[in-house]
């Protein structure tokens, strides 16, 4: 595939060699730009997959985790295909358009999930398709006129859910959440349309910020993202991703005993928290960073960002029991950084059903004889 267009705009830098921009110089001010002046991000390194046929919500809801039966045309949701543990193969960002189904999700992902739905397809009316050659993606948290693809008289936007809970959802965090004011979206354009909508930038028509700008934001708000946040050890509950991706009443799906397992009678083993850096020594720990307490590991960071306002900040996965009020510390390639916890998930979330301890099997309660004459 051809290189992004927006990779010639004045500025450009791709630092993780991802085919789209990471910047455009100013980070700190692209984020603002998200925020204030309906920016726009190049996503166009992801790819577009769609499932048509009249089977296509009854098939998809019976595979994955959240409830698709009901999915109006124009309407977004997302979901995540899980493994017979219960743990994220795949997360799947939705938009329906009354036609086709259409399928976000990161281009390293493509291959192995349309192999894995072709395997399953059986006698049920469906068929797949990788668009990604035809349709690119570009994100933004505002309204920006943009040339939006509409193959069957829709147009493709996916509205991201995580503003507030979705129906047959559950939040584990606590008090304000960050994430109610997360207007972000993705919206599929004609890829040959890329080079005029990076002229419309170039000419001032437009405002672009580069992916560290959107990274920045998502982690702010505790956005989970798959290609970020998961690992072969991951499941839901842990990065509160019950939220908007689960839905707890729906039928059986592939993972679906985990699900319930965890959240009904016990807890996650991990749990994600948002770390506020100290930035006094210059240097910033990239995904993967060991995070410890007392000199013990307890964690790995998942994401880093340079936050236009509140600075330095992480999201990461640590141990359940590790002590949510303690200062923890990262590093930070040798340099040895402290790190204040913000809570995400609670080390207490799970156990909802609230079942309450019975005696152990073959114990037994002794009654206290009446003392004797």
């Amino acid at each position: 595939m051809s290189a992004s267009p927006f990779l010639a705009l004045p500025g450009a830098v791709d630092t993780v060699q991802s085919g789209v921009p990471s910047h455009y110089g100013n980070p700190l001010a692209e984020q603002r730009a998200l925020v204030h002046s309906g920016a726009i991000v190049d996503l166009s390194d992801r790819a577009v997959l769609s499932v048509t046929g009249p089977d296509r919500l009854n098939w998809l809801n019976s595979l994955t985790s959240q409830s698709l039966l009901g999915l109006q045309p124009g309407e977004s949701s997302e979901t995540l295909l899980l493994d017979v543990t219960g743990r994220v193969e795949h997360a799947v960002r939705l938009a329906e358009d009354g036609t086709a189904l259409w399928l976000l999700v990161d281009r390293p992902e493509a291959a192995g999930l349309l192999s894995w739905l072709d395997s399953m397809r059986f006698m049920l009316r469906v068929e797949l398709a990788d668009d990604t050659e035809t349709l690119a993606t570009i994100g933004t948290l505002g309204e920006p006129p943009l040339p939006l693809a509409a193959p069957h008289g829709v147009p493709l936007v996916w509205h991201d859910p995580w503003h507030a809970v979705t129906p047959g959802g559950h939040q584990y965090a606590t008090g304000d959440h960050p994430g109610a004011g997360w207007t972000w979206s993705e919206r599929v354009v004609p890829r040959e349309a890329l080079a005029s909508i990076a002229s419309r930038v170039e000419s001032g028509e437009l405002v672009a910020a580069g992916t560290l700008a959107a990274d920045a934001l998502r982690i702010a708000a505790w956005r989970p993202r798959f290609a970020t946040e998961v690992d072969e050890r991951t499941i839901p509950h842990e990065l509160d991703w019950l939220r908007t991706a689960v839905h707890l009443s729906k039928g059986c799906y592939r993972g679906q005993e985990t699900v319930a397992k965890v959240h009904n009678l016990g807890h996650p083993p991990r749990r994600l928290v948002m770390l506020h850096l100290d930035g006094s020594e210059g240097v910033h720990p990239l995904a993967g960073a060991e995070v410890t307490l007392d000199g013990r590991v307890v964690g790995t960071v998942t994401s880093s960002a340079l936050h236009y306002e509140l600075g330095p900040i992480a999201l990461a996965v640590v141990k359940r029991g590790t002590d949510a009020a303690a200062t923890l510390t990262v590093d930070a390639d040798g340099t040895l950084v402290a790190a204040a916890q913000e809570v995400v998930v609670p080390p207490e979330a799970g156990a909802e059903a609230h079942v309450p301890h019975l005696p152990r099997l073959g114990s037994v309660t002794r009654t206290p004889r009446a003392p004797r004459d």
